[in-house]
């Protein structure tokens, strides 16, 4: 019985933008959703998010910061896994904003690198605080 409610649950789809990416593809400029996004089902809780205590930056810094290359190759590093869906979304920053002149690899580099120093001193404040020593 619940199978048969699944298969005539029919997803909200947005067939025009959906048309609209097959014929042009995703623009430089991004993709521009419509300013009425489709609600969320009700049984799914949506969690308020904190205020971002990042610092804002324009576009050129932050192509400055993440879009060069490191003085490590990937052959250097260990292997990760990532979520297919980060995954695309990685390859499609590298190709569009990195001009495919940077790999992923080269950008979660930078990326990591800028959140240790960003967050350094509370990661290891945080570390300490946990680290208990057996002896």
């Amino acid at each position: 019985m619940e199978n048969e409610k699944r298969k005539n649950v029919t997803p909200n789809i947005d067939e025009d933008l959906m048309m609209s990416i097959m014929e042009d593809g995703v623009k430089k400029e991004g993709l521009h959703i419509p300013p009425n996004p489709p609600k969320e089902p009700e049984h799914k809780k949506s969690v308020p998010r904190e205020p971002n205590r990042i610092k804002k930056t324009n576009n050129v810094d932050y192509e400055e910061i993440f879009f060069n290359k490191p003085d490590t190759n990937a052959r250097d590093g260990k292997t990760v896994y990532i979520r297919p869906d980060f995954h695309e979304k990685l390859s499609r920053i590298v190709q569009v904003i990195g001009e495919d002149k940077i790999t992923i690899y080269a950008y979660l580099d930078n990326v990591l690198d800028y959140h240790f120093q960003e967050f350094g001193k509370q990661i290891t404040t945080s570390f300490n605080n946990k680290y208990k020593p057996i002896l």
